[in-house]
């Protein structure tokens, strides 16, 4: 089982902590507070608590435990949750569902070879795709985590500066609202100030992962990001899917990543299998219509894999805290349907992508609801979903 953990509410009660198992979330307040958890020593009033980090901060090994002692309580044979049903049990569809951490930074890397060496094509035709440094360490900058939104939460269309028709900068809404499918992955262990984490403890320090939407206006983008990076053009919203993925239900679908050449620098070279067989899609919903899956995917195609990012982001002794995110970047395959975002389907507006009814997206339209899914295997293991619906 998965356990993946959220924060949920109902009827107005005082967000706390659950896991979801189908279409059910087991309260893990109310589990607790009837005695399940009496043989575990830790404070467990973390699971009142109206974000995870208190809980991410007790550590792997009372991680496990909880994890142990849940799988204990739903195989045995007499069911012994089964008589308190209605105080443990809330169906998922009368929950309110909210942002699941306290986000203190986040780190959007850049992390795909494909999506890198799309976006190079498409903006230098006459050049490499990759800059020089890109295969030497993993690119990034870092975001706004103020603006991390729960799945669900509208996404207003941003204003700001680009150049108009006639290549000279005007101020107005984004012509060229886009998405971004990655995965986000969340900080449960601090690491010291000054102290650099080896590429192979790095997963020591991650708690899980969580679909990621890095909403992006790509005509603000491109008139600003030269020479120091994005700004205004991604900082107005990213959205988290409510429910994060423990590390360790991960174990089963680790695989091994694209191989590296040139090999990377010491600090980088890894004997951990830290890339994940996790299949992605990203559907388009137009207003007033069905669901369209417009992209599938996988987190295999990652160039650089998890322990990398963390390796190379404290290795000039940057710290971690518990509830940063850091982001892979956009994750796109090597085919036109498996790219994740419209900004390399459309190559630019270039060429459309056509809708079943005949009507074409270069870029999002005001009442598109944009749905990121991603699972592993035979869908035993779900990340649920991450959406969010374009308003002006």
């Amino acid at each position: 089982m998965t356990f993946p953990y959220g924060i949920f509410s109902t009827d107005g009660s005082a967000p706390r902590v659950g896991v979801r198992l189908d279409d059910q979330i087991l309260d893990l307040g109310a589990v607790r507070r009837l005695g399940f958890f009496d043989n575990l020593t830790f404070d467990q009033t973390v699971f009142d608590q109206p974000v995870l980090n208190p809980f991410m901060e007790l550590g792997k090994p009372v991680h496990r435990a909880v994890r142990q002692r849940l799988l204990e309580l739903l195989a045995h044979p007499e069911k012994p949750l089964d008589a308190f049903a209605d105080q443990v049990w809330v169906p998922a569809a009368t929950a309110t569902l909210h942002l699941p951490i306290r986000i203190g930074d986040y780190t959007d890397f850049y992390a795909s070879q494909e999506h890198a060496s799309n976006v190079g094509r498409m903006f230098r035709p006459q050049a490499e795709p990759l800059l020089p440094n890109w295969k030497q360490l993993p690119v990034a900058y870092h975001g706004r985590a103020s603006s991390i939104v729960v799945s669900g939460t509208p996404v207003k269309r941003p204003s700001g500066q680009f150049l108009g028709p006639d290549q000279q900068p005007v101020f107005g809404p984004t012509q060229a609202l886009d998405f971004e499918l990655e995965l986000g992955i969340v900080i449960g262990k601090p690491s010291a100030l000054g102290e650099p984490v080896p590429v192979d403890e790095a997963e020591s320090h991650v708690f899980g992962f969580v679909l990621f939407n890095d909403w992006s206006a790509r005509d603000i983008q491109r008139w600003e990001y030269q020479p120091l990076g994005p700004f205004l053009g991604k900082n107005f919203a990213s959205s988290i899917s409510p429910w994060v993925v423990p590390l360790e239900a991960l174990d089963p679908f680790r695989t091994d990543g694209p191989t590296q050449e040139p090999t990377p620098l010491p600090y980088l070279q890894s004997t951990t299998r830290s890339h994940f067989d996790i299949e992605l899609e990203v559907v388009l919903q137009p207003a007033n219509q069905e669901e369209i899956v417009i992209s599938r995917t996988n987190a295999r195609h990652l160039y650089w894999s998890v322990a990398q990012l963390i390796a190379h982001h404290t290795v000039n002794g940057c710290n971690l805290n518990v509830g940063d995110v850091l982001a892979t970047g956009t994750i796109s395959g090597t085919t036109d349907d498996s790219c994740g975002s419209l900004l390399e389907q459309s190559w630019n507006g270039s060429r459309p992508l056509v809708l079943p009814d005949g009507s074409t997206r270069s870029f999002l339209h005001d009442g598109d609801t944009v749905i990121l899914r991603g699972w592993a295997g035979n869908r035993q293991l779900d990340f649920g979903e991450v959406r969010g619906t374009v308003i002006s």
